[in-house]
């Protein structure tokens, strides 16, 4: 089991070597008023990243959102895709389920905040049908896996990350909850 404490010490470490201007840290205030407006808490490293790194702006290509703050925000993207999820033919998004980053064409990584180890999700729209399960899939077990991907240079959304020709990309598996969370 990775430590919390360690885990941090060494993604602020790689954000301060990779991200020219990062934001202050959301202060525990911040944070739990984060969690009150989202109706749940925040998984335990996830809360640490955002108090003791910085208030977003640092991870794996497109920098993990903001928790608060003006603009685009976890907690404003959350609302915005519960509400549009709730007001659509498809129900598409997951109650609990944080988006923390944006990949673009509309794919998030994002976190299972009720799940013990912090799964990381991958929702790609472009796979969904008319079920929103669909677009779901595990792109890690963890908050930590997903990390510690990023710390060592080999996730999945790298460029290089299948330059052998004998190297398939490994395909996600879907996330089995994903029909019982919309419904939620």
């Amino acid at each position: 089991m990775i430590a919390i404490e360690d885990l941090v010490t060494r993604v602020a470490a790689k954000a301060r070597a990779t991200s020219t201007t990062l934001p202050p840290a959301a202060s525990a205030e911040e944070v739990a008023a984060a969690e009150a407006a989202l109706g749940f808490a925040l998984p335990p490293l996830l809360a640490s990243l955002y108090r003791e790194v910085a208030n977003g702006g640092y991870g794996p290509e497109y920098q993990l959102l903001p928790l608060i703050g003006a603009g685009r925000t976890v907690l404003s993207e959350y609302q915005s895709e519960r509400s549009g999820s709730a007001q659509g033919e498809t129900p598409f998004w997951p109650a609990g389920v944080l988006p923390i980053l944006d990949w673009g064409c509309a794919m998030y990584a994002a976190v299972d905040c009720r799940s013990e180890t912090a799964t990381v999700l991958l929702f790609e729209p472009n796979a969904m049908t008319d079920d929103g399960a669909a677009a779901w899939f595990v792109d890690a077990g963890s908050l930590a896996e997903w990390l510690e991907t990023w710390l060592a240079g080999t996730g999945w959304y790298r460029e290089d990350a299948y330059e052998n020709e004998d190297e398939e990309p490994e395909e996600m598996a879907p996330w089995e909850l994903a029909v019982s969370r919309i419904a939620e």
